[in-house]
Formats: structure tokens, C-alpha cells, sequence
């Protein structure tokens, strides 16, 4: 029998540009696929509901591109180590590889297994496949790692053109002599209550989509990406973030695609948001606290509200705040997976500066109903718009609702799709329904308290709440 190695799947769930994959293959064995599930171990970060009904399409997806180069996934779950133990055994296995995840728990999980395998007498390598630097390759003059992006993505840029993805093979060896594994189905990650109609009319898991998806972008939204992403109505951003967190797609063959364009790096605001992805891996790899803590330590003693947060908090979630811009922006998540990057900002400042709710019961919501829920996008978003994290929003800026949907929705189009019970209001009032005049509410259907909810706070005296709050911490050392 030849060599084995086993290929271990995690969050690179593609054949395109995988390094683990091409190693295994350049090391002339026996490549054995595997895919295990152990939410267990990501604990306290376990992924969603959301995520798993995600997982299981791009599961599939990958395991019928395996077939079609004469391979195929094998399925486990239970304890990773335990695991890649038994079907080392099983399957002869010298060697494991597998791609890096940057998570504090895995990262510390994945160290132990390593350790571990190889004292079994195992080769263990890893590889990146998710970044287009490691964490560690990116430091500033002084050896530390960035707290303010521009100067971190400057550094990214200069080395940028070492990078050149590598593509799928076009055939594997074939693994048909091993015994039967789990299927996808016995993972058992769709929902028994099918509440997924939203995420199954939107949303098409695994590899060959999301190739499509970015060609589909690059081709005819690219251009006007600078100004369409901030419009919620419109189709103007790639949707990739999804594709991404699950490594459909590497980060390495986006750069090259838009090579092929001439888009400059530096300036291009698409390519830029690759690099805010890239910034947030590492804040998350050289901060993990700040998962859960604020990197500026000032907001650990700030005066978060305690008074009525649990309903506040409810009716955040569910889109009932009144506030109809971001009513829609949650009702779009929880139908969809997913929510527009501007209306993403506008929900968490509410939250966090006119509710004065944390930032972690955000974060949380977010981590448990996005189809791209990432740790790193996740956790550093959030600290941005509480202004407590690196190259924060100065905590000053709280956006206003109204005037971000008048700017961004200025027909209301995306205020009437999510909430279709404002759907006849004249567009003057559509953003804040509360000044309209009785008889303009009664002619559009509308009873506010009743079929619309009356706002939660008064935006004007909710944001001097949130900067007196401000005060009260801002002379304390970062």
C-alpha cells in the first residue's frame, strides 16, 4: 500500500488553491479527504443554526467535486484527535495535513492535536489557505502587530505580488477500498423545523457557486462598487463574506482576478475590504480577548444599561424598534442569513449608543444568525462600531437611522421589502413614521404601537445619553 496522508477539511471547503491539498499530492500518497464534526470544541463560539445549514450545502458540494476526480469525503464526528486517530489506523495514514483556522480555540485545539499525532509517530503540517498573510508575517517598525489599518494594509500591499494561487488538480487518487463513512445527512445540520425558506431562495453553498459569484460581481458591479455598496436596495456588493468564512474561495485567487482587471490594490474600496477581512484575522490572532472584552479598556467600565435590556434586546432582534431602517436590516437577517454591510453599521449603533445595550449581546445575535458568522469579521466589526476596538469609529459618531435611510434608501425601496406594513406611508415619512401626521398614518393603514411598533428612544436624547456615558469613561487611560 502506498502512502497515506490524511487531508483534514475544516473551513476550507474548496480544491482551488488549498495548500494542505496540493502538499498531500506533491507528496506522491495516497490523499484520504476527510471532514470531521466536533462543534463541541469551538466552544463558547460553536457555530449557529445558520452556519450549519451553510455547512451542510457546502458539505455536499465538495464531497461531489471530490467524486468527480475519482475521490470522495470521508465523514466523521466526535473528538477530532480520537478521530484522525481511528482512521489513521484504518486507513495506514503516515502524515496529517490540514489548513490553519485562527479562532483561540481551535488555534490552541489544533496545537494539542498536532502535538499529540505527531508523538504517535504521525507527520503533522499546516498550511494557510484562509489569508493572504499569516498574522505573524505582518508587523509595524517596531515588531508589534497594527492597530490601525491603513498602515496594515500599506504593509500587505507591498508584499501582495509574491502571491499567486495555485489551481484544483484535475484528478485525485481514488480512496474506494476504505470502509463506509458517515454521509452529510447523518451530521444531521439542517433545521427539523423548516424555518431555512429564506436561506434556500437566497443562498447556494460550495465552490462552483461562489466562483460563479465573484465572476458574476467582477464582471458587472466591480466598477460601481465604490458607491453602490452603501445602497441596501440595490444588488452592489459581492455577497462573498459567506464564501469566504467556509474557504469556497481563496483570498489569494480573488487577488489574482482582480489583477486581470488592473485594479490597484491600495486604492480600489473592493480590494480594501479584502484587507479589512485580512486586519481583522489579526487583531483576533494577537487580541483574542477581545472575542469577548473591549481591546480599548477604557469601555470595561462603561455604564451599559440594565434597566429593561432584556426587552429592549428582544425587540432589537426581532425588528421591532420602530426605527424602520433598522427594522429592516434584522428582518433581513433573520429571513435571509445576512445583512447589508452599511445597514449592519446602523443596527449596531443603535444598540450600542441609543439603546446603550453591549456590543456583545450584538455580537452574539450576529453569531448565531449569519450564514457568514466569522469570528474575526464578527468580533472586529462590532468593537468598531462601539468604538471600542483598533481603528474604531470615534465613539462620537452615532449614525441617525433617519438620515442614513434617507441618504442610502432615499425611495424607501428597502424599508418596504422588509417592512411591508409601512409599505403604503408617502416616502416624507417612510424613515420615521412617528412625525406623520394622524390622517397620513390612518389613509396608509398604519397604527403605531399597534400594526408598527413606536419607537424605542428618542434618537436625539438617546445619542446625548450616549456621549454623557462617554464622558464618564474617556479620561481613563486606554
Amino acid at each position: 500500500m502506498p502512502n497515506t496522508t490524511i487531508l483534514w477539511f475544516r473551513r476550507d471547503l474548496r480544491l482551488d488553491d488549498n495548500p494542505a491539498l496540493l502538499a498531500a499530492l506533491a507528496d506522491g500518497a495516497r490523499v484520504v479527504p476527510v471532514y470531521i464534526h466536533a462543534p463541541d470544541e469551538e466552544a463558547p463560539w460553536t457555530a449557529g443554526a445558520t452556519s450549519h445549514w451553510w455547512l451542510h450545502g457546502s458539505l455536499l458540494a465538495l464531497d461531489q467535486a471530490l467524486r468527480q476526480r475519482g475521490s470522495c469525503l470521508w465523514i466523521a464526528r466526535g473528538d477530532s484527535l480520537g478521530e484522525l486517530r481511528r482512521i489513521a489506523a484504518l486507513t495506514g495514514a503516515t502524515q496529517v495535513r490540514w489548513n490553519r483556522l485562527y479562532d483561540p480555540v481551535t488555534c490552541e485545539r489544533d496545537t494539542h492535536i498536532k502535538q499529540a499525532l505527531r508523538g504517535d509517530g504521525l507527520h503533522c503540517a499546516s498550511h494557510n489557505a484562509a489569508l493572504l498573510f499569516e498574522p505573524w508575517e505582518i508587523r509595524n517598525g517596531s515588531g508589534q502587530p497594527y492597530r490601525v489599518f491603513t498602515a496594515f494594509w500599506r504593509a500587505c500591499v507591498k508584499q501582495l505580488h509574491q502571491l499567486q494561487p495555485q489551481p484544483a488538480p484535475a484528478a485525485l487518487p481514488p480512496v474506494h477500498d476504505l470502509p463506509a463513512s458517515l454521509t452529510v445527512a447523518d451530521l444531521d445540520l439542517l433545521p427539523r423545523i423548516a424555518w431555512d425558506q429564506g436561506l434556500r431562495e437566497t443562498w447556494t453553498p460550495g465552490e462552483t457557486s461562489a466562483l460563479q459569484q465573484v465572476n458574476a460581481f467582477l464582471n458587472t458591479q466591480l466598477n460601481d462598487y465604490g458607491v453602490q455598496r452603501d445602497f441596501p436596495a440595490i444588488s452592489g456588493t459581492s455577497r462573498l463574506s459567506a464564501p469566504l468564512h467556509f474557504g469556497e474561495i481563496s483570498p489569494r485567487r480573488l487577488l489574482a482576478m482582480l489583477r486581470e482587471r488592473g485594479v490597484d490594490p491600495l486604492t480600489d474600496p473592493w480590494m480594501r475590504e479584502l484587507g479589512w477581512r485580512e486586519f481583522s484575522y489579526h487583531l483576533l490572532y494577537h487580541f483574542p480577548h477581545t472575542t469577548t472584552e473591549p481591546l480599548d479598556t477604557r469601555f470595561a467600565a462603561f455604564p451599559w444599561r440594565t434597566d429593561n435590556s432584556a426587552e429592549l434586546l428582544a425587540a432589537w432582534q426581532r425588528g421591532h424598534t420602530g426605527i424602520p431602517l433598522v427594522d429592516a436590516g434584522m428582518r433581513e437577517l433573520w429571513h435571509t442569513g445576512w445583512m447589508h454591510n452599511r445597514v449592519r453599521m446602523i443596527v449596531a449603533s443603535l444598540l450600542t449608543k441609543n439603546l446603550l445595550l453591549p456590543w456583545q449581546a450584538g455580537a452574539q445575535w450576529f453569531w448565531d444568525t449569519l450564514v457568514d458568522a466569522d469570528l474575526a469579521c464578527n468580533t472586529a466589526g462590532w468593537q468598531w462600531t462601539a468604538g471600542c476596538g483598533a481603528d474604531a469609529a470615534p465613539y462620537f459618531r452615532v449614525f441617525n437611522p433617519v438620515l442614513q435611510g434617507e441618504r442610502f434608501d432615499p425611495d424607501g425601496n428597502y424599508i418596504r421589502r422588509w417592512c411591508p406594513e409601512l409599505a403604503r406611508l408617502p416616502k416624507a415619512y417612510l424613515h420615521q413614521p412617528w412625525t406623520a401626521p394622524a390622517s397620513i398614518l390612518t389613509a396608509a393603514g398604519i397604527r403605531l404601537g399597534s400594526t408598527y411598533p413606536a419607537p424605542l428612544v428618542d434618537l436625539a436624547a438617546s445619542r446625548q445619553q450616549a456621549l454623557a456615558a462617554w464622558e464618564r469613561i474617556k479620561i481613563t487611560p486606554k
